[in-house]
């Protein structure tokens, strides 16, 4: 029989695609044409035409996918003639030359990682040092402030610390910082955020709580706690700065090893003073005496209302509603007695936090 080595499409056999476009058409016919010629030892095809019932046309078809496919080749000393190929061989000499491209080029992305990754030592020396020239960064831009936070996020290897002060956050920041959290979980990160009492009576903080926690995180709150701080591996702090009336604020990046490893000691001094935050658990008394402590201290300092709501992250009438209840369970007539009244009966003899005046934000920071 003469080979077809163009096969049924009339497209070379080395032509790019044959390989796919052969694969495709191997059907029923075919596959029942290449059993009956390895059982012969050759295509024979009347015998084929014969024993499956194919027309001409059908068996040339058949021919022709099995040529491309290298399931057929002209046997030795007889190109007339084709034989049966191993499905084996037959893939072999199919697409052998493109597992060899194929091998060459993992090689060569091998080679090229390598030789790149080679330089990583240099690339953290080098930034290790420029980071020792440029130990502080200021932001004024809101656009800049939330790149940067982006990137370290982005960036952040092992540990994550956080301070919220403001008590409860607005839902949309929460879903962010819920991503953001839920990605350097993911990555191994650990994270510790530290938040205000009050942000535990809002819904939204307790369903992003719940999230995070059951990922790996860790909340605790405080009565008080300082200035919004956000400390990326222990190597750099983001700082909100409040100096100028912008929104978002304007940010301080603080990289010097000294101030970096205080603001770390800091964070560990409020955690070690802050409650774990379990969202379905309902306020334990601890937390409400707490607040109580620190409404009477400010009120003993000589605070207005509206200063000591902010300082507490609650709005103006629970703030009110609050001093009014510690006016009446210490049997004062007025703030000032209630303070003294306070101080006389111990309530004030715990060290309080360090107080600040806290705004609440909206970047996207677990």
């Amino acid at each position: 029989m003469a080979a077809n080595p163009a096969g049924p499409s009339g497209a070379p056999r080395d032509a790019p695609g044959a390989a796919g476009a052969g694969f495709d058409m191997l059907d029923d016919v075919s596959a029942a044409a290449y059993g009956h010629a390895a059982a012969a030892g050759r295509f024979d095809r009347a015998d084929i035409a014969d024993v499956l019932g194919l027309s001409p046309d059908e068996v040339g078809t058949a021919e022709g996918v099995l040529t491309r496919l290298r399931l057929l080749r002209p046997a030795a000393g007889d190109p007339r003639t084709l034989v049966p190929v191993g499905p084996d061989a037959a893939a072999a000499d199919l697409v052998g030359t493109t597992e060899r491209q194929i091998r060459e080029l993992q090689d060569a992305v091998t080679d090229v990682r390598g030789r790149l990754l080679s330089l990583t030592p240099a690339y953290f020396e080098g930034r290790r040092l420029r980071n020792r020239h440029e130990a502080f960064d200021l932001l004024e831009d809101g656009d800049t402030v939330q790149s940067v936070l982006n990137g370290l996020s982005a960036r952040c290897r092992s540990e994550f610390l956080a301070v919220q002060p403001g008590g409860a956050r607005p839902p949309s920041v929460l879903g962010r910082a819920r991503t953001s959290a839920l990605a350097m979980l993911e990555r191994g990160v650990r994270i510790r955020s530290l938040y205000q009492h009050t942000a535990r009576g809002d819904l939204a903080t307790r369903a992003y709580v719940r999230d995070v926690t059951a990922a790996g995180a860790e909340i605790r709150t405080a009565d008080r706690v300082i200035e919004r701080i956000l400390i990326y591996d222990r190597e750099t702090v983001f700082i909100a700065d409040r100096r100028k009336a912008v929104r978002p604020p304007a940010a301080i990046v603080v990289r010097e090893p000294a101030l970096v490893a205080f603001l770390c000691s800091v964070f560990e001094h409020l955690w070690d003073g802050a409650t774990s935050f379990v969202p379905d658990a309902p306020p334990g008394p601890s937390l409400t005496d707490d607040l109580k402590r620190s409404i009477l201290r400010l009120m003993a300092q000589g605070h207005k209302d509206e200063t000591i709501a902010r300082r507490l992250a609650m709005s103006v009438r629970t703030c009110r509603r609050h001093i009014s209840q510690l006016t009446e369970e210490l049997a004062a007539d007025s703030r000032f007695q209630a303070g003294y009244n306070a101080a006389m009966s111990g309530l004030l003899d715990d060290n309080p936090a360090q107080d600040g005046d806290h705004r609440d934000d909206s970047h996207p920071l677990p």
